[in-house]
């Protein structure tokens, strides 16, 4: 393998005597369930900044279908739900955070209510579904399948009343400005302001997954990883890039962009077919549609190599119509304009990459290893999900560890004397300004060679191919330096794509959702340990 390129602190050059200056006590980057929650928390003891690269609605919380996965049921109990977790996590949670998060989320979820989210109800009572690897039906959910934008909506209505809190969107933050491992901010670029310096006391990234590093994926547009690569551009530890989850059913028609059909689906009754039409989840799995993500991935596509086919079928056509219609009328509704009545036609699917396990890694306070920067939500790892994440555990991480993060800053704030001063920064990038790179197909070549060689199955061959290639690619773009979001999006997206491969090669097992198809067996206790990938000191 060529050396590696490494990339450079800033991707942009700036001097902070010419550059627009920003103040706010709390800088939140993302605005998802967990900067949200972040945001909402920190406005308690100072001035809050959102910042948002899209719309404040933009973001992978508002297409969460699912539901959240918290212990509100008289029959449920928390020790139930945490042994689940630890049982999806094959070992590599921390049973700390688990508990932590589980016991905190009724709270966090109930003052949701209090909010006015509405979750849907019979008799007055929380409806609750179960979802693969839960044993018991704990999940709840609103409008049928939109239970995450219900969610977003909610909390973008408290944060649009509070008064300590601004939202700065189509705002894309490049980097984040530390000095002495300490964080101070962080420079950005504003589509009609241009650049700009955000001076905070203390930073929370709550940007969000990297779904968009592959070819199928459930993510919108904004994934691109940019928290998880400027986070390790500035010096903090990444931990278990290996794990990427993938969804096994979204929606698989050439062409058209992969929807989500909530784990959900399974959760109600429906069943996985193969191209002849047979049932074959029973075989795999004692739990059968209803096992772990990663087992139900892997073995429809085992099923898909075996038939030859392009994907399998979700079959709910012996749930009543009006049921199902009612519980999934999002589904319905985008199924429908296809051509296909859920009620009466086989639902095509196939997997797709669909959340980020590891991440940043923090302590159970939400903080990193660089002094007064947090991070929490999918661009965190907090040791919740291990090699494999429970469904529907994610909003509920992001409602709770947002809570955390957004709770220490405030009271880090009140407690400390520390003046918000800027300081003198003059980066120079380095590297030419250029247009000849064709930057659409340099990122579609990535994800397409990200779905191939370090996707749902990996072995040797694959992932040495892949560091090839993204090493080559590296090394002519990361020493350019773009002045437009897809420059910069493309750089972050190369980045995290050689992290996940690197820690896939390191790995040489198979554990949660990391498959290596060469090192088939989980390898107790040789791995059963965690993998940090940290940035040289340049």
């Amino acid at each position: 393998m060529k050396k590696q390129t490494e990339p450079k602190r800033y991707m942009i050059s700036f001097d902070s005597h010419t550059t627009a200056h920003v103040f706010t006590d709390v800088l939140v980057i993302g605005s998802g369930v967990a900067g949200l929650s972040a945001a909402i928390q920190a406005a308690k003891h100072g001035s809050v900044l959102i910042v948002t690269k899209e719309k404040i609605d933009e973001n992978n919380t508002a297409y969460a279908q699912g539901g959240i996965a918290v212990v509100l049921s008289d029959k449920d109990t928390t020790a139930k739900h945490i042994k689940d977790t630890l049982d999806a996590g094959q070992g590599l949670s921390d049973a700390a955070t688990v508990k932590t998060i589980v016991s905190e989320g009724p709270r966090r979820v109930n003052e949701l209510i209090e909010w006015g989210a509405s979750f849907d109800k019979e008799n007055n009572h929380l409806v609750f579904t179960q979802e693969g690897g839960h044993h018991f039906p704990r999940v709840i959910h609103a409008r049928g399948d939109s239970t995450g934008k219900e969610v977003e909506l909610t909390l973008i209505r408290v944060v649009k009343e509070n008064k300590n809190i601004k939202v700065f969107d189509h705002t894309f933050v490049i980097d984040l400005i530390t000095k002495d491992a300490t964080c101070n901010g962080a420079v950005a670029w504003h589509t009609k302001k241009g650049n700009m310096l955000i001076w905070a006391k203390r930073t929370i990234l709550a940007t969000g997954g990297c779904g968009q590093v592959y070819r199928e994926t459930t993510n919108p547009d904004v994934a691109t990883g940019d928290g998880l690569a400027m986070a390790y551009r500035a010096g903090a530890a990444l931990q278990d890039m290996e794990f990427v989850q993938f969804h096994p059913t979204t929606l698989y028609i050439a062409g058209a962009v992969r929807f989500l059909i909530t784990e959900a689906v399974r959760g109600e009754g429906g069943i996985l077919r193969n191209k002849k039409g047979e049932r074959f989840m029973p075989k795999y799995h004692p739990q059968a549609e209803l096992a772990p993500r990663d087992v139900v991935s892997q073995n429809i596509l085992k099923e898909m190599q075996k038939t030859g086919h392009t994907h399998v079928y979700i079959d709910v056509r012996h749930i009543p119509k009006e049921r199902l219609y009612a519980r999934f009328p999002k589904i319905r509704e985008i199924c429908a304009s296809f051509g296909i009545d859920i009620a009466r036609d086989l639902i095509p699917v196939r997997p797709s990459a669909h959340y980020m396990i590891g991440g940043v890694k923090v302590n159970r306070f939400s903080r990193t290893a660089i002094k007064q920067l947090y991070a929490c939500g999918e661009v965190a790892c907090t040791g919740m999900h291990g090699a494999n994440r429970l469904g529907s555990n994610s909003l509920l991480e992001g409602l709770v560890t947002g809570y955390m993060a957004g709770t220490d800053a405030s009271k880090s704030i009140r407690r400390s004397k520390h003046e918000l001063f800027p300081y003198t920064i003059q980066e120079f990038a380095g590297g030419s300004k250029i247009s000849w790179l064709d930057l659409n197909d340099i990122g579609n070549s990535l994800k397409s060679l990200m779905w191939r060689d370090a996707g749902i199955e990996r072995d040797e061959k694959h992932l040495l191919e892949a560091e090839d290639m993204i090493e080559m690619w590296c090394s002519y773009v990361m020493d350019k330096e773009f002045t437009n979001p897809a420059g910069w999006e493309l750089q972050n997206m190369l980045l995290v794509s050689r992290l996940i491969v690197a820690s896939a090669r390191k790995r040489t097992e198979s554990r949660g959702v990391h498959h290596r198809s060469d090192y088939p067996e989980t390898d107790n206790p040789r791995w059963k340990r965690h993998i940090i990938m940290k940035r040289l000191k340049s």
